[in-house]
């Protein structure tokens, strides 16, 4: 799309979103118009954070690209938990991780293999990378069912929650100091590819303050959004699962997509693994914790227990994902495969 016609988009959309909130437009046509202003606003965080990661470096560029392309999903969920909607905000959460793992990483390995006829990245990293995945399974997982089957108290299912909430986070951050400053050189990535003469889209000043300005942007039409959401899932029949895990997800990832799949499609199909991938497993293993500390700051606190639909969508993503990316290559069929587990997904959450 061209730049200049992107930013008309971009500034008529959050207009109309903020005249849709504050002058009440009809709830379906608020929710409809606030997903396509936070589709223009990730897509203009998205954009920052690739010209910033043409400063950066593809790993370090991945990261940010996720960590900002996250700000959607975590402002969505803040707002929500300050609603006490913790249903959707596990079910947003869940969504996140498997449209990362399915969707983002699909198209990425789709449309970069059919451009590319094998994209390879550090298969040091893919190792990592899946072993970090199995342990956000385990963090999600083993909650669960010790609240469920032992029957623990109000007290306990607190308890747990916090200490495996700040466990993960200590995972984390201990990962990225691994991977950022032990062991960088180890896990850099080792295909070099061109860039073709491309230029940044900004100065390294100016996309820092795009950085600053869309994220800002993302939080005022993130609650703009999230007081339609119950009026439309009533009005429509939908589930608070499907609109959390699909509805919210896609459009809140709305920078990963863009990101990710441009990146693939120029031969960096490390720096898409790592957006993808590393999106998943941030939001698996901080972000989800964080917010459970952000709801014990609200006074009440959000416990760590999700549902065997949420756990059973996290664990074959996880295992297809893992399956898919472990060797350290990728073909565009194994992008279809992705794709056609998410779709499936989808169709089960729509008909609970």
């Amino acid at each position: 799309m061209n730049q200049k016609l992107f930013f008309s988009g971009l500034i008529v959309m959050f207009a109309l979103s903020a005249a849709g909130h504050y002058f009440h437009f009809g709830n379906t046509l608020q929710f409809i118009i606030s997903a396509i202003a936070i589709i223009f606003v990730a897509g203009f965080l998205g954009k920052a954070t690739e010209s910033v990661a043409h400063y950066a470096g593809q790993r370090l560029g991945g990261f940010l690209n996720a960590t900002f392309g996250n700000a959607a999903e975590l402002i969505i969920a803040i707002f929500l938990i300050r609603a006490r909607q913790f249903e959707m905000v596990k079910a947003s959460l869940t969504g996140a991780i498997i449209g990362n793992l399915l969707l983002v990483l699909g198209l990425s390995v789709l449309l970069g293999g059919l451009k590319y006829k094998e994209q390879r990245f550090n298969n040091r990293l893919a190792e990592h990378n899946a072993t970090l995945m199995i342990m956000a399974v385990i963090g999600l997982f083993v909650p669960a069912v010790f609240v469920v089957s032992e029957r623990f108290t109000f007290d306990q299912d607190q308890f747990l929650s916090l200490a495996v909430a700040g466990i993960l986070i200590v995972s984390y951050i201990l990962w990225l100091v691994f991977s950022m400053i032990t062991h960088k050189d180890m896990l850099a990535d080792e295909v070099m590819t061109a860039d073709h003469g491309e230029a940044p889209a900004w100065s390294k000043g100016k996309s820092i303050i795009y950085l600053v300005v869309a994220t800002v942007m993302v939080a005022f039409v993130s609650e703009w959004l999230v007081h339609t959401l119950d009026a439309f899932s009533e009005q429509f029949g939908l589930s608070e699962l499907f609109i959390g895990a699909f509805v919210i997800a896609i459009v809140g990832n709305a920078a990963e997509h863009s990101a990710a799949v441009l990146l693939a499609m120029k031969n960096k199909i490390g720096a898409a693994v790592e957006i993808a991938i590393g999106s998943s497993l941030q939001i698996a293993l901080f972000v989800a914790p964080v917010l459970i500390l952000v709801s014990a700051m609200f006074g009440n606190t959000m416990d760590i227990v999700f549902t065997p639909i949420e756990l059973t969508a996290i664990g074959v993503s996880v295992f297809i994902a893992k399956s898919v990316s472990r060797d350290g290559q990728t073909n565009w069929y194994e992008g279809v495969l992705l794709l056609m587990v998410y779709v499936i997904l989808g169709i089960a959450f729509y008909l609970v």
